[in-house]
């Protein structure tokens, strides 16, 4: 895993993961990097210093361990507005991942149950529902993926 820091077109400023740089570049090129704070997808990486700990600052420096830092509190009332927001809609909503737009126009014909869902899908399949009155909405985060 690899933190950077991130800038987006609006000057915000924010961390995340990825499991590699490889990782990054392969999401960012997809434009599947966003800002969590205004939501635009044109994302570089902003200059960082690096995190260098010494064997005094780690006591078990000398084994093969990582160790894993606690977040830190949201950095702005915005951050943590939309993290409210994002809990809110994983307690109340289905995450349906990759088949949203399926699920969601299946929802709206009446083939499917009637009920709040949330996932993922590309620009062009948002744009189709949006032209066909199936009513969405862009999330302000990304969502987390949920498996098994």
């Amino acid at each position: 895993m690899i933190k950077y820091t991130l800038k987006c077109s609006g000057k915000h400023s924010f961390d995340s993961w990825f499991h590699s740089a490889e990782a990054f570049d392969t999401l960012q090129t997809k434009g599947q990097v966003s800002c969590p704070l205004c939501g635009d997808n044109h994302v570089v990486k902003a200059i960082m210093s690096p995190q260098v700990h010494t064997a005094r600052d780690c006591p078990n420096a000398g084994e093969q361990t990582v160790a894993m830092h606690a977040l830190t509190a949201p950095a702005s009332q915005a951050e943590a507005a939309i993290l409210e927001l994002k809990k809110k809609i994983q307690e109340s909503s289905e995450y349906v991942g990759a088949d949203f737009a399926d699920e969601a126009r299946a929802i709206h014909d009446g083939e499917a149950p009637e009920r709040s869902i949330y996932g993922e899908t590309d620009s062009e399949q948002a744009r189709q529902l949006v032209e066909d009155g199936i009513p969405v909405a862009p999330l302000p985060f990304t969502p987390t993926r949920k498996t098994n």
